[in-house]
């Protein structure tokens, strides 16, 4: 681990599962790096790694879910960060889930929030691409649930 790496592992990051429906096919992965970036309009980032198949994907498809996971919710986002390319639909089997209305992603349920939005701005940014998108609608906000954050290399609830 670089020292570089190491330093931002001090650092806490909400996790949230980033979905996009392809088609026929849908697809998803864990992030860390996703944030607000403006209140008026309501704007969001995510920053992914430039040479996933998701990243492929996020550049001919505008539309997407964020689904920001509970403390309880560890196994999904161990799921998600699976290498390789599963199906998102195989990854939400046996979780409740439900398509969002403006993007048709999967958005996974029991988190404590979940979002969707429209790329308006592409930013190459060394080895990952940050998406910068207009919050089309906020699915849900369950305050109640404590958020999952991953922590020096871990999942832990805050």
């Amino acid at each position: 681990m670089s020292e570089f790496t190491e330093a931002m592992a001090q650092l806490a990051g909400g996790v949230a599962v980033v979905t996009v429906r392809d088609g026929r096919d849908d697809l998803g992965t864990t992030v860390s790096g996703l944030l607000s970036v403006s209140l008026e309009p309501p704007l969001v980032l995510v920053s992914l790694a430039g040479r996933g198949y998701l990243h492929e994907v996020l550049l001919r498809r505008d539309r997407w879910a964020a689904s920001l996971l509970s403390a309880g919710q560890a196994a999904v986002a161990s799921r998600f960060a699976t290498p390789g390319r599963p199906s998102a639909r195989l990854l939400v089997a046996g979780l409740p889930h439900h398509r969002g209305a403006h993007t048709e992603a999967l958005v996974v349920e029991g988190g404590v929030a979940a979002l969707e939005a429209e790329t308006t701005q592409v930013v190459p940014a060394g080895d990952h691409t940050l998406f910068i998108a207009a919050v089309l609608g906020v699915t849900y906000v369950d305050s109640s649930l404590q958020p999952l954050v991953r922590l020096r290399g871990r999942y832990r609830p805050v």
